[in-house]
């Protein structure tokens, strides 16, 4: 005769979240990132430009006038 009990209740395990160096790097990368995409947008062409021409300035245009970045 077996007298062990089974149940199926849920096991609860604490959540130990992610940890910071496993975030930081991707926190970095996005904030690079979203630092280039402000510059491109709202400096390029202008007094800082990184390049010559009117490609980059044609190219973020649209998203110049929809951040309120004057170009014209």
């Amino acid at each position: 005769m077996n007298t062990s009990v089974h149940t199926n209740a849920p096991v609860l395990v604490a959540d130990a979240g992610i940890p910071l160096r496993e975030i930081l790097p991707w926190a970095v990368f996005g904030l690079i990132m979203a630092a280039l995409l402000i510059y491109f947008v709202g400096a390029e062409q202008g007094a800082t430009s990184l390049i010559s021409g009117h490609s980059v300035h044609e190219f973020v245009h649209d998203g110049r006038h929809l951040l309120g970045f004057p170009c014209h």
